[in-house]
């Protein structure tokens, strides 16, 4: 049988092409990809929406004196948006759920040889400080392992995981910072709007990056039957 990556011929007794190492007989997992591309995209809806409404309480910030300013109005307005967060970030655990099985099988369908163990496609995301740099490295790999890129094509590639965890890594820091912000000020609740403008915005950049690796893997991997 023809290898769906390389085209070499893979001899029926084994499991893998002898060229490149991509596997002779791939799962099917494109409802699984859609299902994470979907998920992702509604990740990214919700978190634009955030922050296109909050961009009205910078105008009504920017109008505001220190004499008509209200700390507590101010409080009872940004309330809502720590709820959200809140939301989003267990819609984004809810996606996870989804997630890792899609990368377990996107991993494994990749050509060898591979830089990590197959197990590290879970653990990467459990171990404490390894969760930190090891999980882009994974869809790096799984990306440019699953078809055959020109160097340039393999930085474009490293530029959009970086960007991705980039941003999800700021944004989580930036979802933590917004609930802990005050509004004693016009100065704080100022500040508390952009932060929440800023982490809602890079949190929509990261989901439709993240989108974008999901699609890109798995068009290639299911792209032709193996």
């Amino acid at each position: 049988m023809p290898c769906a990556l390389c085209g070499d011929i893979i001899p029926t007794q084994v499991d893998r092409c002898p060229a490149c190492g991509a596997l002779a007989r791939r799962r099917d997992y494109r409802a699984l990809g859609v299902a994470v591309f979907m998920l992702l995209g509604f990740n990214a809806f919700i978190a634009l929406g955030s922050g296109v409404s909050m961009t009205r309480m910078v105008g009504i910030l920017a109008s505001a004196t220190n004499d008509s300013y209200d700390p507590a109005a101010a409080g009872r307005m940004l309330a809502p948006y720590s709820d959200l967060f809140t939301t989003s970030a267990t819609l984004a655990m809810v996606t996870a759920v989804l997630y890792l099985p899609w990368l377990w099988l996107a991993y494994r369908n990749a050509a060898e040889p591979r830089r990590y163990r197959q197990a590290w496609v879970v653990a990467s995301w459990l171990c404490p400080v390894v969760n930190l740099w090891l999980p882009p490295r994974l869809v790096y790999d799984a990306w440019v392992r699953s078809g055959r890129f020109r160097l340039a094509e393999r930085h474009a590639i490293a530029a959009v995981v970086a960007a991705w965890w980039a941003g999800l890594l700021s944004a989580l820091c930036l979802m933590w910072l917004f609930p802990r912000s005050h509004t004693e000020t016009i100065a704080e609740a100022r500040f508390a709007v952009h932060l929440g403008i800023v982490a809602t915005t890079t949190l929509a950049l990261s989901a439709a990056l993240c989108m974008m690796t999901v699609f890109g893997i798995t068009r290639l991997q299911m792209s032709r039957p193996a």
